[in-house]
Formats: C-alpha cells, sequence, structure tokens
C-alpha cells in the first residue's frame, strides 16, 4: 500500500490552529459571531486546502481521572473545500454549537475543554466485492472508514479504534451511525479511506 501523504505542518502551525480554534468557540460564545481571520496572514501550510475534524472533549472530574475523556463534539469534512486554517475555525465553532448529539457548549464549560484536531489526507477509494475483503484492507489504529450506500454515509476517525479495536465491531458500528443495519451488505456499498494528522 503507497502511503497517503500528510500535509506537512510544523509545532507553530499545529499550536497556531489550536490557538485559533480555542479563539473562535471563545468569540462565538462571547459575541455571536464567527471569528473573522485573514488566511493569506498564515504559514503557506495552513493556506492550503484541506478537509479536517475538531473533537471536543470534557475533561473527567479530578476523582474520576482514570476515566476516559467525555466527547464534548466532533464536526469535520471529509472533502477539501477552502484552506485548512478556515476549515477548523468552521469545525470548532461547528462542535461547540452544532454537533446534534449534544447540548451547546457553555462559557463557563469552555475552560474546560481539550480539543483535538485531526487534518485528513485524500480519501483512497477501496475495491470490495464482500464485507470480509473490506475488513481485510483495514488497518486498526491507522485508517479512517468512510462507507456510502445511497443517501446513507458516515466516517469513523482512526482514533475510534481506541473505543472499537476490533475490525467487525468497528464495521458494525459504522453502519449503524449511516442508519444501515450492523448486518448489511450491498455490491453497491462503497468505501473509503484515509488517514489524520492528529494533535
Amino acid at each position: 500500500m503507497v502511503p497517503m501523504p500528510f500535509i506537512e505542518l510544523s509545532g507553530d502551525d499545529k499550536e497556531t490552529l489550536h490557538s485559533l480554534a480555542r479563539e473562535a468557540i471563545r468569540v462565538r460564545l462571547l459575541f455571536d459571531r464567527e471569528l473573522r481571520i485573514d488566511e493569506t496572514a498564515f504559514s503557506p501550510a495552513l493556506q492550503q486546502l484541506a478537509a479536517s475534524f475538531v473533537t471536543l472533549y470534557k475533561a473527567a472530574p479530578r476523582k474520576k481521572e482514570h476515566e476516559r475523556k467525555q466527547l464534548r463534539g466532533c464536526i469535520g469534512a471529509i472533502q477539501a473545500t477552502e484552506p485548512l486554517v478556515m476549515d477548523v475555525v468552521h469545525h470548532a465553532i461547528a462542535s461547540a454549537c452544532d454537533d446534534p448529539r449534544f447540548p451547546p457548549v457553555t462559557l463557563d464549560e469552555e475552560p474546560d475543554l481539550s480539543i483535538e484536531i485531526s487534518v485528513l489526507t485524500t480519501p483512497e477509494v477501496l475495491s470490495l466485492s464482500t464485507e470480509q475483503e473490506l475488513l481485510e484492507q483495514l488497518v486498526p489504529c491507522v485508517d479512517g472508514l468512510i462507507i456510502e450506500y445511497g443517501s446513507h454515509r458516515a466516517t469513523f476517525l482512526p482514533t475510534v479504534w481506541d473505543s472499537l479495536p476490533e475490525k467487525t465491531e468497528f464495521l458494525k458500528q459504522l453502519k449503524l451511525k449511516a442508519e444501515l443495519a450492523e448486518d448489511f451488505w450491498s455490491d453497491d456499498l462503497k468505501a473509503w479511506r484515509y488517514h489524520t494528522l492528529c494533535f
């Protein structure tokens, strides 16, 4: 398998994206508007077209530090449509305010949120004729997966392998997310995989 190329980001680039994501959330919560930035003011890497997901976690209470951090929002895009710096700002706001699974983040919550940014490689179409063939091509903890059947479409980021380490269960849960039966299969099912630069 030929490795899928990542956008190369420096430590400063990553720090900039984290700072902008948090500032974008604060500006929305404080002033009910989007953060205004000039994309040309940032490094060439951050001006490249790229797709990202922004995931928000709520820290576990101190007495429960052994517990997993709690998901608080996750929104992103699979296809690149705008410069990475803009993509991250937009998805940070959406993760905080528009994830239908959660109520909007409040101003009191914001300081306790941790922000994880995943920059996606271009999805690679998978050639498959059976579910087993699809499973055999997946690399746990490395591959993100997109499935599509008609109007049903869903994706899991590679970080989801942390909670669903078995390939079969990973695929079953992704089908359910796409509102398909867990045992669903069709020759018309389409699938893509991608990798992420996560920080």
